[in-house]
């Protein structure tokens, strides 16, 4: 049984879509808990809903935030993490020594668009598909191994609202994919290319 451990900062919809989905494929997981970072944070309320154990460490005007987050990801040793939306870099001591165990969801086809406001950016540079991608994280920003993206196209009299629906929706279907593939040891890493092993 693998120990998964969320991390996340805002509304939560990522978190929520992959528990709900957790839930319903009886997916064999122990989830340890959510780490978020704000305490105003949205997320927070559906942890509580779902019954999830709430780890809160600031990291505003916190200049102890990067120890106390690898203490407690060390204390609870997770055999995935995954960013559910989490509005923070890890450091890159954080990273190093735990490769290919920590996902991200990111909001475009990466290498396209890294970093922040990338569903503006692919928006405005005119491109004529965009999506969402689930990564392995590294210590570059949206630089790792990519997992699974789905691609969204950008219609003629699509607005940027309606675009960044549609790609989270895309992001709710591909992050809890990518966790039970992990989880089911069904991730072949080779370098910087991941296949999916079928059934």
């Amino acid at each position: 049984m693998k120990k998964i451990l969320f991390l996340a900062s805002g509304t939560g919809s990522n978190f929520s879509a992959s528990i709900e989905y957790i839930q319903k494929i009886k997916l064999d997981v122990e989830i340890l808990g959510l780490i978020c970072n704000k305490k105003e944070a949205k997320v927070l309320e559906k942890a509580k809903n779902f019954g999830i154990k709430i780890f809160l460490i600031e990291s505003k005007e916190n200049p102890n935030y990067d120890l106390e987050l690898k203490n407690l990801v060390m204390k609870l040793n997770p055999d995935l993490i995954v960013l559910a939306g989490y509005m923070k870099i890890l450091s890159g001591e954080f990273i190093f020594g735990i490769k290919n165990k920590i996902i991200n969801i990111h909001p475009s086809l990466l290498p396209s668009f890294q970093g922040i406001k990338s569903i503006e950016k692919a928006f405005d540079y005119g491109v004529k598909f965009t999506g969402c991608t689930v990564h392995f994280v590294e210590e570059e920003i949206d630089s790792g191994a990519i997992i699974l993206q789905s691609v969204v196209e950008i219609l003629p009299k699509m607005n940027i609202t309606e675009l960044t629906e549609i790609i989270h929706q895309e992001e709710h279907k591909i992050l809890p994919l990518a966790i039970e593939y992990f989880c089911k040891d069904r991730l072949l890493i080779e370098g910087r290319k991941v296949s999916i092993i079928h059934d």
